[in-house]
């Protein structure tokens, strides 16, 4: 059962519209028994999984070893269309892809897939907007459209893996749930996503679970629920502010569960999982990247000792229009010397994408714009 969480819906949409069934919304037992339930033998259920999993296409012609006259059929059924690329934009010589792809029902949502010397990542969307509202982040100014669901999730991933075999970038290794939406909000889908992402081909897509990073602004009984999963994925807390004070601005529902409940449910999730917990930290001009609150962040995080955590500093991609800016240079640096010289590990966001709308939600965001 997912928890119940705060959120702000988009006014005027339908908050609660089904996309496609597909095979990759199932585990195996589930495929086998709708393939069955169809009217086919369950071993169309592992071929139509390795074709999709493990060789990454959709392509009825691809399947050789179907029923010519029942490729078409059997794609059409179990591999529905998710999503439609509508425009695409590249950085870093095309080591920077992001995408913009709309659902089957017309809501957008972005990925970016980075190609680094030794990883493939990509950024994916876990839902169309972001019902958090907080406002420095062009997704939170969208609103929340609707959840995705695990195969619109899973499907991202899938075209990312595609995109970079066929560019030769290597093979993808990383996925961060960092894009649009609130991960921990879609706690269902994300999980079953989660899972179908990281099980071994054909049951899969065979990325290491230790190679998934899900954010969250700090949904504290859903931290607590991931903890208990069983996933070794890597939890990322969006904290954003040391204080109440500051953090009740940027991240709203802060209001709901504070920094003392966020930084104890993160620290809760290292001693269940083992895994280091990463905090993100989003410099902000005048707002937050001030040294002092370097030091209370600092003081928060090593109560708890110093190897539990990993902080991120993210210059901030500003969005246009919004009176949120980068932290100057100097003060960036200041602010980083300050968290190590706690003994704390420190690395410095790269900001791929800059100049193709990098940030999350920002193309969906200009097409909206347009649109309205």
């Amino acid at each position: 059962m997912s928890p119940a969480v705060p959120g702000r819906a988009a006014s005027g949409r339908a908050a609660h519209v089904k996309p496609p069934r597909h095979l990759a919304d199932l585990d195996v037992a589930g495929r086998r028994a709708w393939v069955e339930e169809m009217g086919h033998p369950k071993m169309r259920a592992g071929q139509l999984s390795t074709h999709y999993f493990a060789h990454l296409t959709a392509a009825p012609a691809a399947m050789t070893d179907l029923p010519q006259n029942l490729r078409e059929h059997l794609a059409a059924t179990f591999l529905p269309p998710l999503l439609t690329e509508v425009a695409s934009r590249e950085a870093d010589g095309g080591a920077t892809v992001k995408t913009l792809f709309h659902l089957f029902d017309g809501a957008a949502i972005e990925t970016v897939t980075m190609a680094y010397p030794d990883r493939v990542t990509v950024c994916v969307s876990s839902q169309a907007g972001c019902g958090m509202g907080c406002p420095f982040c062009a997704t939170g100014k969208l609103g929340l459209r609707r959840n995705l669901s695990a195969a619109e999730m899973v499907e991202q991933v899938r075209l990312a893996a595609a995109l970079a075999q066929e560019r030769e970038l290597g093979r993808l290794s990383n996925v961060v749930f960092m894009g649009m939406g609130e991960p921990l909000a879609n706690y269902g889908p994300l999980v079953r996503a989660l899972r179908a992402i990281s099980e071994a081909p054909p049951a899969g897509l065979g990325i290491s679970a230790r190679n998934l990073t899900v954010s969250t602004c700090g949904l504290v009984p859903a931290m607590g629920q991931l903890a208990e999963e069983g996933l070794p994925v890597r939890l990322a807390v969006s904290l954003h502010a040391p204080d109440d004070e500051a953090r009740n601005t940027l991240v709203p529902v802060n209001r709901r569960w504070g920094v003392a409940a966020v930084l104890g449910a993160a620290f809760a999730y290292h001693k269940a999982t083992a895994r280091r917990v990463s905090v993100e930290y989003a410099l902000i001009r005048g707002i937050n990247d001030q040294k002092w609150r370097a030091s209370l962040l600092a003081e928060r995080l090593t109560r708890y000792g110093t190897g539990w955590v990993h902080v991120n500093p993210i210059p901030l991609n500003p969005v246009e229009g919004s009176i949120w800016t980068a932290s100057l240079p100097e003060v960036e640096a200041t602010f980083v010397e300050t968290l190590r010289e706690a003994g704390l590990t420190v690395t410095l966001r790269d900001t791929r994408g800059r100049e193709i709308d990098g940030a999350c939600g920002q193309l969906a965001a200009k097409e909206e714009n347009q649109d309205g």
